[in-house]
């Protein structure tokens, strides 16, 4: 049974709205309200708006689905909504409780394992936009959405061997959240599902500090496409305590020892390597550089120099083309000489806006090259590379 669409939304003004090139244009307003009247055109060209953003999250499938502002900004892009719903199949969850679903992301992941879900969400407009987008022709209907409060639900719904799945609310009408104790639900509720006596996950933004961490959960920091998206916390069956990873998508996954490995500072080497986002996160760049026998640029900064070329899943590789002052005259004449028309400029532990910085070089012709400036022992300096290895992606 096909859930009533969200926001009084009709599937004709949906369609109207949809059809429109630029629906936050003037034109697009005009149009729709002389045919649907001011609410209505104005919630169907929101949606439609929303609908070409998320393009970039949830690709095709955005145009049949519905979204909230804040809700779409947080919600789990689905290859990493899958990985989540993997990990619950694996430790044999059989239904899960999600709670902050938001617009569902998690909750469509689990359905299509084929888990039974109970998706809550405390606001209603994102519950009944999660009941809209848990309805598609193609869903077996194992997906129930209801809007409630997360204590409520823990302590009135929860059966015995339930999974349990949060994704709090780090956002608010004047945006992102930074303090744990602003979460929605409340920061001891979201601790306290993870107390091992279930299966639990907890999903949470990159930078979540390793000191709100529980020891006794396993931690996996998670890159997607070269951008760290999340910190993952689970517990319960199938999962290790006090483990910490970084996980590169789609099936990569690095185990932090600790103590970390101690590398050597020294020079820039023939080949320069930037480390993946989660595995900096996750505490990993000692034991990635030992593994790739390199050292570091700088105590504190995350490049890695080797004078070998070792392939890895864990790290962008360039090579090494020349090492420069970092001055603007320097460079200039070097991307001058080369004929760089295209420069990506990468920089780590120097203030300077490379925004700015590029037009100061007078960019001309056909080739390209990456400006690496990274404070070293001996100062700052302006590497120039040619990238030889991107991340892993399939």
């Amino acid at each position: 049974m096909t859930a009533p669409l969200p926001f009084g939304l009709t599937a004709e003004a949906l369609s109207a709205a949809s059809a429109e090139a630029d629906p936050d244009s003037l034109a697009a307003a005009t149009r729709l309200r002389g045919r649907f009247g001011p609410e209505l055109a104005t919630a169907a060209l929101h949606q439609a708006s929303l609908r070409l953003r998320a393009r970039t999250k949830f690709g095709s499938e955005s145009a049949e689905m519905f979204f909230t502002r804040a809700g779409l900004e947080q919600a789990t892009r689905p290859d990493v909504a899958a990985h989540h719903a993997r990990r619950m199949v694996d430790a044999g969850a059989r239904r899960v409780v999600d709670l902050g679903c938001g617009i569902g992301s998690d909750a469509l992941a689990f359905v299509r394992a084929g888990l039974e879900v109970l998706a809550v969400d405390l606001d209603p407009d994102t519950a009944a936009v999660a009941r809209a987008n848990l309805t598609q022709p193609d869903l077996v209907g194992l997906g129930t959405v209801i809007c409630a409060d997360a204590a409520d639900v823990m302590r009135d719904q929860l059966r015995p061997g339930d999974a349990v799945f949060c994704d709090p609310a780090r956002r608010s009408d004047r945006g992102r959240l930074w303090r744990v104790e602003d979460f929605t639900p409340d920061w001891s509720l979201v601790t306290g599902l993870l107390d091992g006596s279930r299966v639990a996950g907890v999903k949470l933004g990159p930078a979540l500090p390793h000191s709100l961490i529980p020891a006794a959960v396993q931690a996996q920091w998670v890159s997607h496409r070269s951008e760290v998206v999340e910190v993952a916390l689970w517990s319960g069956p199938g999962t290790e305590p006090g483990r910490r990873s970084a996980y590169v998508w789609p099936d990569h996954e690095l185990v932090t020892v600790r103590p970390a490995p101690e590398l050597a500072i020294g020079p820039v080497g023939r080949y320069l390597f930037e480390p993946d986002g989660a595995v900096i996160r996750a505490g990993g760049v000692g034991q990635l550089g030992e593994s790739l026998a390199a050292h570091l640029l700088d105590p504190q900064i995350a490049y890695l120099c080797a004078d070998t070329l070792t392939p890895t899943p864990y790290a962008a590789a360039f090579e090494v083309v020349e090492v420069l002052p970092f001055a603007v005259k320097a460079v200039k004449r070097w991307c001058r000489e080369q004929e760089i028309g295209t420069l990506e400029i990468k920089k780590r532990g120097v203030d300077f806006d490379p925004a700015v910085l590029r037009p100061r070089l007078g960019l001309r012709g056909a080739n390209r090259a990456t400006l690496v400036v990274s404070r070293t022992q001996a100062g700052a300096v302006a590497v120039v590379t040619r990238r030889i290895q991107a991340p892993y992606s399939p």
